[in-house]
Parts: structure tokens; C-alpha cells; sequence
């Protein structure tokens, strides 16, 4: 599952003697340099090669190799090098007005990682052929990006594939010209990464491994990076009201739980928290209101919501973030007994207010209605931030490529937003407004709690919004990102992580004191 990735920062002058090790070991030896366009490259880089040029160019020439990004050329055995293996990377500078990304250092890492396979070692000349801004900040996310494509997730498979190879047999240094200012750098882009490879293993857990129960006793091994956990039951929820996370989870046979994590590391301890809320129903078949069956077993990731909040818990505490933050979970099973919650109920949730029940497939708000509200009224925090696979429609929107924001708040969103550029875990804005809120209107209980066919991720915002009592909120429909999204050079997994990066950024750019 999590990879044992060994990785580490070094000088160009330890990558020279490296270079200069004899090749030929029981396991192989790869050195990774960058190329720009025309194959130029960078100062370090031209003296470590030497007179290894002249033949890599004539092998550029002849694979058609110019330094375009994501290309690569392969050399085994290379002449003048003490390698086994020379792998040149093609990373073209963006042409004006275009700049690189802040996220381009990420992919490319994950670009590397990718071709350099499993096992052996490997010197990575972090050199690049144009000038490049915060290098020991780059060569973090550099690492990062390895990080996060080293991921897999084959627990469950007795032959593992030709390409299988034991876990840490990957060695990997980072040249660059100061590592200090990169190792100090790296215990963040760790926590980052053990973050992101926590929500991706449980969202890639079968359902029938990954129940309400056990999904919050994976939550409490937190407790080990410092994180306080109070788990409340099924009768802990019924004394308190919450009927609407439990109206979902009744046709069950497993037991809800509702999970709150704390991390206390603001300097003042009277700092309010800021709050992250996460949708976790472990399997939807979509109870009564019963889903087709073609792609039903995708909805063991129904809870990629709760699943980020977990990982960003993690991150924070593991780099000992300086905020109080506060991380909670409704975790259900939405199954179809006897005893499920039928359309026409009407459910009294823990606001007091009452809800008239449309379609039992519409319950991942059902859930952070009551979570929402305990949260705010227990805690009051600085804002909160709900991640929720809430609607198919936020897809027919917006694809796989952004996540849905709504919020009632616009520094808040605004914030948002920019840790997405930030990040590449890209968010685009959508509307809230009373036209939308007129479509809740119910004959028969406060509202109802499905809008109709038009604006079904707006009139599913407008729902949660009633349950935040005007605190600071931004609801982030993550349905095309957090699961079964495209590979990309970072996650060749199905459950993505997505989220744990978006908001450790928001918390470490504005909130840490």
C-alpha cells in the first residue's frame, strides 16, 4: 500500500562521487538529468556529463529527443558515466506569457518516479536548464510528486504482477545546489504525502473491510501523532438528536458513527479552531431510492470526503501545524432493509429543524446537515470547510478537472481558490441564492431536502447552507476528483487523495499562528 520510498537531498558534489561509483551493483543504478529545449542543459549538469555529450546527442538525434516536457530518453549503459542507466528528462521551460506552475515541479517528480520503476538506486541531478525560482521549495515538491506516484494499493492481490518488487527497494537522492534548504522543506512534503496516501487507502478499502466502525478505528490511530479523537455511537447520537445522519444509516446492519479529531497547536490554546467537515457513508447502494446496478461497487468511495479529512488531520499534526483545527465525520452505510428510511419520511435533525425525505439517494447531506451543525454550535470556529461525493450533477458541470466551491463567505472562498491554483487541486465557484432556496420549499416539513432535476449540486449547497447558522462556510463537491478520477503523473490511483493538499495550503498560508 503506502510506499517505502527512500529519498533523500544531497549536494552536486555527493552526486559527482556518486557518479563516479562503479556501476554494475546487484541492484541498478540510474542517473536522471533535465533537458530543456534543444537539448540544453544546465550548468551542473554539463560538467557531470562531460565528454558523455557528444554521444547522448547523437542518441537525442536519433529518438527524435528535444527536451519537450514529458518526453524522456533512455540510455543503458551509458558511455563516460559510472551508471547503468541515464535517464534524460525533458522539462522545456514554458514559452511566454505562459510561467510554470507552482504544481509543475509536483508532476514532474511524479513524471520521474514513473519511469524509474521500483527498485535499485538513483541520483536525481535537480539542475534545470532555465532559471528557476525557490529551488529548495521545487526540489520538495519534486519529492512529493515521487512521492505520491509511488502510491499503490494491491493489498488485496495473492500474485502481484510481473512489476511487483518488495517495498523500500527504491533509493533515491536529490542533487541540488543547497539541500539544507530542501531537507528543511521535506519533513512538511512528508506529512503531505502520509496524508494523501492515509485518504487513498481508505477510499481504495472494500466496503465490506471499511464499515462505520472500522473506518473510525482507522481514524483513531491518529491518536499516535498526537491527534485527540472522541468517537460517539449510534445511542451517544440519538441523545443528542442527530436523526438525520442516523435516519440514513438505519437499513444497516452496521452500526453509524460520527468521529471529531482535534489538533491543538496554535500557540494560543484559546485560538478558535478552523473546522473541516467530511461526508462518509462507506457504501451507497442509494438505500430505497435503489441505484442502478451497472458501477454500483464504485460507491465504496463514497466517503472520499471523510476520507480527506482524515489524511489532513494527519498532515497537520504529523508537521505540528500551529492551529487549532478541528476534523470531523459522519460515517453510514446506506443500505435497503426493512428498516431503511422511506421517501415521504419526515426526519427532525439536530438544528430542530424538520426534513421532508425525497429521495433516499440524496444522503450524503442528510449526514453533514448534523455534522455541520454539532460542529458550529460546539465549537464555533473560525469557518468551516465540508468535502462531500455529493452530486453527479457537479460532473455533468464541471468533468473531472475542478471540484465544485460554494460559500457564503467570499474570503473565504477566495482563499480557496488560490490554494487550488497553488496546488493544481483546481476548485471553481457556483452560485448560491435565494431563487435556488425556494426550491427546498416542502408542503409538509421546514424543507425538503432535494431540489428537483435543474441545479442539483446548487440546490444541494443551498441544503447544507440552512445548517451552518451564518458562519463562515465553503462546501466542496469533490464527486469527479475524489474517486475513479484520470491518472495523472501524480496519482495512478483510484482513490486520488484529493483535498489533503488544497487545504493544508489554506491552513499554512492564513491560518497558522
Amino acid at each position: 500500500m503506502n510506499s517505502k520510498l527512500a529519498v533523500e537531498f544531497v549536494s552536486f558534489k555527493d552526486a559527482t562521487s556518486s557518479a563516479r561509483a562503479k556501476k554494475g551493483s546487484a541492484s541498478p543504478r540510474t542517473l536522471v538529468v533535465f533537458a530543456g529545449k534543444d537539448l540544453s542543459f544546465g550548468a551542473q549538469t554539463t560538467k557531470l556529463l562531460g565528454d558523455s555529450l557528444e554521444s547522448i546527442r547523437r542518441a537525442a538525434a536519433s529518438a527524435s529527443f528535444k527536451g519537450k516536457a514529458s518526453s524522456v530518453l533512455e540510455l543503458w549503459g551509458p558511455d563516460g558515466l559510472k551508471f547503468d542507466r541515464l535517464l534524460v528528462v525533458g522539462a522545456a521551460a514554458k514559452e511566454p506569457p505562459a510561467s510554470p506552475a507552482p504544481s509543475d515541479a509536483l508532476s514532474l517528480g511524479g513524471y520521474v518516479m514513473g519511469k524509474l520503476g521500483r527498485k535499485g538506486e538513483a541520483v536525481v541531478l535537480f539542475d534545470m536548464p532555465h532559471e528557476l525560482e525557490k529551488a529548495d521549495s521545487a526540489a520538495a515538491d519534486l519529492m512529493l510528486g515521487m512521492r505520491m506516484r509511488a502510491y499503490k494499493f494491491d493489498l488485496y492481490k495473492t500474485k502481484k504482477g510481473d512489476d511487483a518488487e518488495p517495498e523500500g527497494a527504491l533509493s533515491i537522492k536529490i542533487a541540488l545546489a543547497d539541500p539544507a534548504g530542501a531537507k528543511k522543506l521535506s519533513n512538511h512534503a512528508d506529512a503531505v504525502a502520509e496524508g494523501i496516501n492515509i485518504a487513498r487507502d481508505l477510499v481504495n478499502e472494500p466496503p465490506n473491510v471499511l464499515y462505520p466502525e472500522e473506518f473510525a478505528k482507522r481514524a483513531k490511530a491518529l491518536t499516535k501523532v498526537g491527534v485527540q479523537i472522541e468517537i460517539l455511537d449510534v445511542k451517544q447520537m440519538q441523545k443528542l438528536g442527530m436523526n438525520a445522519l442516523l435516519g440514513v444509516g438505519q437499513g444497516s446492519v452496521r452500526d453509524s458513527r460520527f468521529v471529531v479529531m482535534r489538533w491543538n497547536g496554535a500557540k494560543n490554546a484559546k485560538t478558535k479552531p478552523v473546522a473541516f467537515i467530511g461526508k462518509g457513508v462507506t457504501f451507497d447502494t442509494g438505500g430505497i431510492s435503489i441505484k442502478p446496478a451497472g458501477g454500483m461497487e464504485d460507491m465504496k468511495g463514497d466517503m472520499a470526503g471523510a476520507a480527506c479529512v482524515v489524511g489532513l488531520m494527519h498532515t497537520l499534526a504529523r508537521r505540528k501545524a500551529k492551529v487549532n483545527a478541528i476534523g470531523a465525520i459522519g460515517i453510514v452505510e446506506n443500505m435497503p432493509d426493512g428498516n431503511a428510511q422511506r421517501p415521504g419520511d419526515i426526519v427532525k435533525t439536530l438544528s430542530g429543524q424538520t426534513v421532508e425525505i425525497i429521495n433516499t439517494d440524496a444522503e450524503g447531506r442528510l449526514v453533514l446537515a448534523d455534522v455541520l451543525w454539532r460542529i458550529q454550535d460546539q465549537y464555533d470556529p473560525q469557518f468551516m470547510v465540508n468535502l462531500a461525493t455529493l452530486t453527479g450533477a457537479i460532473l455533468v458541470a464541471l468533468g473531472t478537472e475542478h471540484a465544485g466551491l460554494f460559500s457564503n463567505n467570499d474570503e473565504l472562498a477566495e482563499r480557496l481558490t488560490a490554494a487550488g491554483k497553488e496546488t493544481g487541486e483546481k476548485i471553481w465557484r457556483m452560485p448560491l441564492g435565494p431563487a435556488y432556496d425556494k426550491l427546498l420549499d416542502s408542503r409538509f416539513a421546514d424543507m425538503k431536502h432535494v431540489g428537483g432535476r435543474h441545479a442539483g449540486s446548487i440546490t444541494a449547497a443551498q441544503f447544507l447552507q440552512r445548517f451552518v447558522n451564518k458562519k463562515p462556510w465553503a462546501h466542496l463537491d469533490i464527486a469527479g476528483v475524489g474517486m475513479s478520477s484520470p491518472s495523472t503523473d501524480i496519482n495512478q490511483s483510484w482513490g486520488s487523495g484529493w483535498g489533503v493538499r488544497l487545504l493544508d495550503r489554506l491552513v499554512a498560508d492564513h491560518y497558522e499562528k
